[in-house]
């Protein structure tokens, strides 16, 4: 399996949010670019990371006010990340042991983009697809 820096090269622009957004705009953002995670940054750093998960959990099931809420009083602060050289693989294992469906992916301290479930099981689902293929040739030779 490649890396995720060449899954990064599919994918749409990195969205974000700023801690001082409200979640009722990140909840706009989130419906805008149909993602399920957005990154929140604050002056290019990474500080947290905001999921439909962390909505529904401090918000709607809480009973609190998405238009009266921050950003930073919801988001998950301690973000795992990953480099652009780690395996989609390995990815994929981190995501399945941590129960989490977004990994940013970062060079120092810059992010260079995020990585879903979906996007390694698409990567996965190829590459057993060119597997079959190979085999299928093999065979047929």
């Amino acid at each position: 399996m490649r890396p995720v820096s060449e899954l990064l090269n599919t994918q749409d622009p990195l969205w974000s949010l700023k801690p001082t957004d409200s979640v009722f705009d990140a909840l706009q953002t989130l419906s805008d670019h149909d993602v399920g995670a957005l990154v929140v940054l604050e002056q290019g750093k990474l500080v947290g990371i905001l999921s439909e998960r962390d909505y529904t959990r401090k918000i709607a099931l809480a009973g609190r006010s998405s238009k009266e809420t921050l950003v930073s009083d919801i988001m998950t602060a301690k973000v795992l990340t990953v480099d652009a050289h780690t395996r989609a693989e390995d990815c994929m294992a981190m995501m399945s042991q941590m129960k989490i469906r977004h990994l940013p992916v970062t060079d120092g301290d810059k992010v260079l983009g995020m990585i879903s479930m979906r996007d390694l099981l698409d990567e996965i689902i190829l590459d057993q697809e060119a597997t079959i293929s190979q085999l299928q040739s093999y065979i047929v030779s």
